[in-house]
């Protein structure tokens, strides 16, 4: 694993760490949904380093490697910002 990919690795991990169990149940039934609605805000959990993205009909993303903000508290979303940020 070279140090970015560990890097990136690091970050995904701690994101998931902010979820709480609720969310994480959330997030887990948002990875069988066909997609995301027009105007979704996510976290693609592959690049973090790429920031927010926001959905529109032509987003075709993985399911399983996505965080979407709909899944999570408001709180936790911001928290997830700051982790990023750092």
């Amino acid at each position: 694993m070279t140090g970015s990919n560990r890097a990136e690795h690091v970050s995904r991990e701690a994101i998931l760490k902010l979820l709480s169990d609720d969310e994480i149940a959330k997030v887990s039934t948002s990875e069988t949904a066909a997609g995301l609605t027009d105007g979704s805000e996510y976290l693609d959990l592959e690049h973090l380093d790429q920031g927010v993205h926001r959905a529109n009909a032509a987003t075709k993303v993985s399911m399983g490697q996505i965080l979407p903000r709909a899944a999570i508290h408001p709180e936790t979303w911001a928290k997830v910002l700051a982790q990023l940020a750092r």
